[in-house]
């Protein structure tokens, strides 16, 4: 049931904003429940594309294939990356490969064959406005439709009772190096349009790539593959202490479990802000193939009695940055341990910084005096990934959830793929206020502390409410 532009007297049951894999996993599961839901998800773009500028070759996700769309959630479900291997005959190489973890191309093919056959995906529409509808008790969702050129074609508004967010994260550019990011004509781009941009750089004299994680790995190896021996011109740096391994011991892992988050959540909030930061290796270390790989690359390049022509400095940040030399850049350093600043002057700047969530206030603007505030002024989020919102909504059963915008509130598991259909699964547990995908109580060995939250139900409520804006 999907019918256009929904009027009051027959409003949606959910409307998605964004489709990323988090809201593509709620979609695949929405598909198979045993009582249809009307649902429609949103996207600005043309079509579902996952980090096209970071599907190097050989690069694969850091989850294993497991952590699909929907089968920690519904291994039965049609949606599923094996049943993909199946349709696409690819089953048996698959199962002789032997592969726990596959490639990103792999998984990007894998979510946009689901998109692809999923009815309830709107892609070239923007969303413009979403305001509660008071006299209707509905959420009124504005949105404009685009032309395969991006241009604005048509008009619409939906009602709907519930709203999702998915809006994903965005590349994150350091604030000294932001003016040359911006300008056209200065090679300072970020990691994720590192393909667009590989053949310009790997015709620089010199490259800097800036960043210590899985993707500025991949890059810095990437661009040391094709680099003449001896003449590499290569320097690799990070504000991290080093080049380090991600956690991935067994009980180490058990942070991306359910029952981690519902501890996270438990948590007094001044507790969970100190936690984040000191958690940085449990999402944005280097896994050990790749740290493995670059160094096999680096000792190969050795066995001529010579050193690569590359320098690897963790430990330094870019206190500022200007242009030289009309297309060169200087970078002005500073090493945290040595209290030591140097120069260093570049061809090309590759920023391998992350990503941040995607603020919900623009898209929310018409929301603000119904929404309630952490201390520091991001939104509460409930259990069940709900936007706290005032009693006014909620005693009409409508909500707004989240997807992937809730670390502050259920830790380092966030954004991470492993936890999706968990998350979706929970969102239309609570959604429908049935069950119609049964959750395990218990998914870690590891006990996060002298006492163990139990798992909410689908009415949970946030205990304690704190100041409403507006």
């Amino acid at each position: 049931m999907n019918t256009p532009n929904p009027t009051p007297d027959t409003p949606r049951d959910l409307v998605g904003i964004g489709i990323g894999p988090f809201n593509l996993s709620l979609a695949a599961l929405a598909d198979q429940l045993p009582e249809p839901l009307d649902l429609a998800f949103y996207e600005q773009r043309p079509a579902f594309h996952w980090h096209p500028g970071l599907l190097i070759d050989g690069a694969t996700l850091q989850v294993p294939f497991l952590a699909d769309l929907v089968t920690l959630a519904d291994p039965t479900n049609p949606w599923t990356f094996l049943n993909h291997l199946k349709a696409q005959n690819r089953l048996y190489p698959f199962y002789f490969a032997e592969r726990f973890h596959i490639q990103r191309t792999e998984y990007d093919a894998y979510c946009r064959w689901v998109s692809n056959h999923l009815t309830t995906l709107h892609y070239g529409h923007q969303i413009d406005a979403i305001r509660w509808n008071t006299d209707r008790e509905l959420f009124e969702v504005d949105y404009t439709q685009l032309d395969p050129d991006g241009e604005a074609e048509a008009l619409g508004r939906d009602h709907t009772r519930n709203i999702v967010l998915g809006i994903g994260t965005a590349p994150h550019i350091p604030e000294p190096l932001r003016p040359l990011a911006d300008a056209p004509t200065v090679p300072v781009i970020h990691s994720a349009d590192y393909l667009d941009h590989r053949e310009r750089l790997l015709a620089a004299g010199h490259i800097t790539v800036i960043g210590s994680g899985q993707s500025g790995a991949e890059i810095y190896l990437d661009l040391l593959k094709h680099r003449p021996h001896g003449q590499e011109r290569l320097h690799w740096l990070a504000r991290t202490p080093a080049f380090a391994p991600m956690e991935y011991s067994k009980l180490g892992l058990e942070h991306f479990t359910p029952d981690y988050t519902r501890y996270f959540h438990n948590l007094p909030q001044p507790t969970r802000d100190r936690l984040i930061p000191t958690q940085w290796q449990l999402h944005k270390g280097i896994d050990t193939d790749t740290i493995t790989a670059i160094h096999n690359e680096l000792y190969q390049r050795t066995l001529d009695g010579t050193w690569p022509d590359t320098t690897l400095t963790p430990g330094v940040h870019v206190r500022t940055a200007g242009r030289v030399a009309g297309s060169q850049v200087e970078l002005h350093l500073e090493h945290a341990e040595q209290g030591t600043r140097t120069r260093l002057t570049t061809d090309a700047v590759i920023l391998a910084t992350g990503y941040r969530e995607r603020p919900l206030a623009p898209l929310l603007d018409g929301l603000t005096p119904h929404l309630r505030h952490d201390d520091n002024g991001r939104p509460h989020i409930d259990h069940n990934y709900r936007l706290t919102l005032d009693p006014a909504i909620t005693r009409t059963g409508s909500a707004i959830y989240v997807q992937n915008a809730e670390r502050h509130t259920h830790g380092v598991g966030a954004p991470d793929l492993g936890l999706a259909a968990h998350r979706s699964a929970t969102i239309l547990n609570n959604l429908t206020g049935t069950n119609p995908y049964p959750l395990p109580e218990r998914t870690a060995f590891t006990t996060f502390g002298l006492t163990t939250p139990t798992a909410p139900s689908n009415t949970d409520q946030p205990s304690t409410l704190v100041h409403l804006d507006g």
